[in-house]
């Protein structure tokens, strides 16, 4: 050798593997030729990645701590250097190598896809919650081979081409030696097993499809859009591996009385011009009344919403606490529109007494209010000096 190795690495000689490791990065990442184009310096790094495969070899390190010839006889200087390309990688991007250099064969089992569904639900079941049954076809572990996706009787074998390894090495000589790089294994892609008698009823994948009932339950409060989350209970993945999850998209059907926005719920109430004028009592059904079938049972199906006496057209009333029920509690209101009726088709009798109460108001010629619809901005300072 011309020069030692230890020497060379600029490491105590009782260094070390990760001591030895972390000196060779460090230079590899001053003299490599990608790095610095100077002649000399790629001769320095011959000698560097020399220096290296001595001292990371067990067996050539403690050859010429004996004073052998690691290379047999070739010297330091004069001999190619057989590194691996994965130890320059190593040094410039610090890739955790494993004993073969490589990241090993990649598993037959991996999770599975999540699922999504959409579910239709009444208001009501949206608002107090429900628990529904649910078809789903997804992809369930092959129950005859047990996800393993080999035939009854047999099992994977390890594969021949890259003995288990999952990759294959591919060596090239260039100015720096051996280059040696890893490639995923074509004959097993990479699971470093083969099934040489697939299982017939999933040929090998280890899952198959078949529709299944799930149950799920609905929290009270939900709208549309809410997911509801079932976890485990998606795709199962290849190789009989763990299940996704399923997700349960929310759609709130339309109610015939009842219209949501957010916890709160609006209806509209249409009311003889009669009864607006002297007032009246209306009773109105309540959402609980879509889901209680027991006629006995204690909550309310129904409310009574007192109408005053001149109530107008487009006035809302206010039930508290009437609504839709919140994901994290409370409770939203309802929202009443009173609609006046103004009748029409009078008979004779009927066009009387209108007549006669217009003259008793002094409405039998009524000239109207016109008001305009928006003021300008002197206009409104007009009004709020006027005010004072």
């Amino acid at each position: 050798m011309s020069q030692d190795p230890y020497e060379l690495l600029g490491v105590a000689r009782d260094a070390d593997a990760d001591a030895i490791k972390k000196a060779y990065r460090r230079l590899a990442r001053q003299y490599h030729p990608d790095v610095n184009p100077d002649p000399a310096a790629q001769e320095r790094f011959k000698e560097i990645s020399l220096a290296y495969e001595v001292l990371s070899d067990p067996q050539k390190r403690a050859s010429y701590d004996r004073g052998g010839d690691p290379f047999g006889g070739g010297g330091f200087a004069g001999q190619g250097a057989g590194f691996s390309f994965t130890d320059i990688m190593d040094a410039f991007f610090g890739g955790a190598a494993g004993a073969q250099g490589g990241r090993g064969p990649r598993p037959r089992e991996r999770r599975g896809q999540d699922a999504l569904i959409r579910l239709e639900v009444e208001l009501a079941e949206a608002a107090f919650g429900v628990a529904r049954e649910l078809k789903v076809d997804t992809a369930v572990r092959c129950s005859t081979c047990h996800g393993e996706g080999a035939a009854p009787g047999t099992h994977p074998q390890t594969c021949e081409t890259c003995h288990g390894a999952g990759e294959v090495a591919q060596v090239q000589r260039s100015f720096l030696g051996e280059i040696r790089t890893l490639r995923p294994c074509a004959a097993c892609r990479g699971f470093g097993t083969v099934i040489p008698d697939p299982c017939r009823e999933c040929s090998g994948d280890g899952r198959v499809r078949a529709r299944r009932t799930l149950t799920v339950k609905i929290p009270a409060g939900v709208d549309t859009g809410t997911r509801v989350q079932l976890a485990g209970e998606g795709e199962v993945g290849p190789g009989g591996g763990p299940a996704g999850d399923l997700y349960v998209e929310i759609v709130v059907a339309q109610h015939e009385v009842f219209t949501r926005h957010g916890n709160d719920l609006h209806c509209t109430v249409t009311l003889p011009m009669t009864a607006a004028a002297l007032g009246t009592t209306v009773t109105l059904p309540t959402l609980e009344a879509d889901v209680v079938t027991d006629e006995s049972s204690d909550v309310e199906t129904s409310v009574d919403l007192d109408i005053r006496a001149g109530t107008q057209s487009g006035s809302e009333q206010v039930l508290r606490g009437r609504g839709v029920p919140g994901l994290r509690g409370g409770r939203g209101d309802l929202v009443v529109t009173v609609v006046v009726e103004t009748p029409r088709n009078l008979d004779p009798r009927q066009e009387e007494l209108l007549t006669e109460l217009a003259a008793i108001r002094g409405e039998e010629k009524p000239s109207g209010q016109v008001r305009p619809s928006n003021k300008g901005m002197f206009g409104r300072l007009r009004d709020a000096f006027n005010q004072h």
